[in-house]
């Protein structure tokens, strides 16, 4: 009975010297290399890559500036030069943010309002297609340019030096101080309160993007009939803006 406990515990200490040194040598052995899956790159929203690759795009902003154009040359007939002018909106009217854009979309293409911050500080956002030669042929027919920007008032000068580098000559920028309504500084452009020097002049033309980018626009007229809209083509001209705007509230049907 001894010896058969003695062979018992033995060989049971042999197994467990056996187990240990087999999970030793395991635990030493290098892990396989395995090839690490790279992360897919999230892909370009379809009204970015609309935006920055379509030959549609560069299309309807050469259309309707040169339709503001032609349509411009004839409501300026007979006025004396500046004493009217026209009022255009900044961003994906005259100055193309697309490339903010494009840095948003490892996050979803969500607004980030300090990277928005560091873009405006560089300066260097592009003008849009027939931006320029509509703001230069407004000054040939003796007109003003006037810019209104929902851009924070502290940001006005660099927008200005950013339109300046891009050849965009603006008369007057005027810049979000209380409110997003622009319809206060359009009113002020009007009456000759917009800024000291500048006098009132008659608004021939508005061109933005954004609904509210036009007299007491807002999404609402979306519902209107068409007459609502007889004004486009005539004295307001939008341009196609499917990556932000005001549209965005609007409930999806």
């Amino acid at each position: 009975m001894v010896n058969f406990r003695v062979n018992f515990v033995s060989q049971l200490l042999v197994g467990f010297t056996l187990a240990w040194l087999s999970i030793s040598a395991t635990a030493c052995t290098p892990a396989p290399k395995i090839a690490a899956t790279p992360a897919a790159a999230p892909a370009t929203p379809r009204d970015l890559h609309w935006a920055r690759a379509s030959a549609e795009h560069r299309a309807i902003y050469l259309q309707t500036y040169r339709a503001a154009g032609d349509r411009l040359a004839h409501l300026s007939e007979g006025r004396a030069q500046g004493s009217w002018g026209v009022i255009l909106d900044a961003d994906e009217t005259v100055l193309d943010n697309s490339e903010y854009q494009i840095g948003r979309i490892p996050f979803g293409g969500s607004f980030d309002s300090k990277g928005w911050a560091t873009w405006v500080a560089e300066g260097r956002a592009p003008a849009l297609p027939g931006a320029v030669a509509f703001t230069e042929h407004v000054h040939e027919l003796g007109g003003k340019v006037v810019i209104v920007t929902n851009r924070d008032d502290a940001e006005c000068p660099i927008t200005r030096t950013n339109l300046e580098h891009v050849a965009i000559r603006a008369d007057l920028v005027l810049c979000k101080t209380e409110t997003d309504n622009k319809n206060p500084r359009f009113d002020a452009v009007q009456k000759g309160n917009a800024a000291s020097g500048f006098p009132g002049i008659a608004v021939l033309e508005w061109l933005g993007d954004n609904i509210q980018d036009f007299p007491h626009l807002s999404q609402m007229i979306r519902n209107e009939p068409a007459d609502a809209f007889a004004q486009f083509g005539r004295i307001y001209f939008a341009l196609p803006n499917a990556m932000y705007g005001s549209w965005q509230s609007n409930p999806f049907r």
